[in-house]
């Protein structure tokens, strides 16, 4: 299961509790961060939030934090639609437009690029409509209730 601490927005008494979460970049982790190119790129975005709502058990504020877990299986499928899928699609074009190119008697190699992008380019789009119903029916479970956060900072 992969793991990621939420902050609570919204509570509703019927159990629905409004979350969000921070999404991190891979950049800024390493010991290379203060002279890599990515990173600056990756510094001048701002920060992304992801807010949704699930099922609580137990009564929440606005500020409690909240453990909440994924199935790996959901990542690794939603990895296959999106990087997988297209590259199948580009193969499966250049082939086609091969055998189209050879069946016609005009230049294979032309056929076999062009029907390669609109392959790839199809089956990214049939990947990403897919990743987006997987996202709407995986939804993540709450393992912890681990209360308000702690400030640091003396006022």
């Amino acid at each position: 299961m992969l793991e990621e601490v939420a902050t609570v927005t919204a509570y509703n008494p019927d159990g629905w509790v409004t979350v969000e979460i921070e999404l991190k970049s891979a950049c800024n982790h390493c010991s290379n961060s203060d002279n890599c190119g990515t990173s600056t790129v990756a510094k001048a975005f701002s920060v992304k939030r992801q807010r949704f709502s699930l099922m609580s058990e137990k009564p929440c504020e606005v500020g409690d934090l909240l453990k909440l877990a994924l199935p790996e299986s959901v990542i690794i499928k939603a990895a296959m639609l999106v990087y997988i899928v297209p590259l199948i699609g580009l193969f499966a074009g250049a082939a086609m437009g091969l055998w189209l190119g050879d069946l016609l008697s005009v230049n294979a190699d032309y056929t076999s690029m062009i029907f390669a992008c609109i392959g790839g380019v199809s089956a990214w789009f049939a990947g990403k409509r897919q990743a987006a119903k997987l996202e709407k029916s995986s939804t993540p479970v709450i393992t912890a209730y681990l209360g308000q956060a702690v400030s640091l900072h003396r006022g």
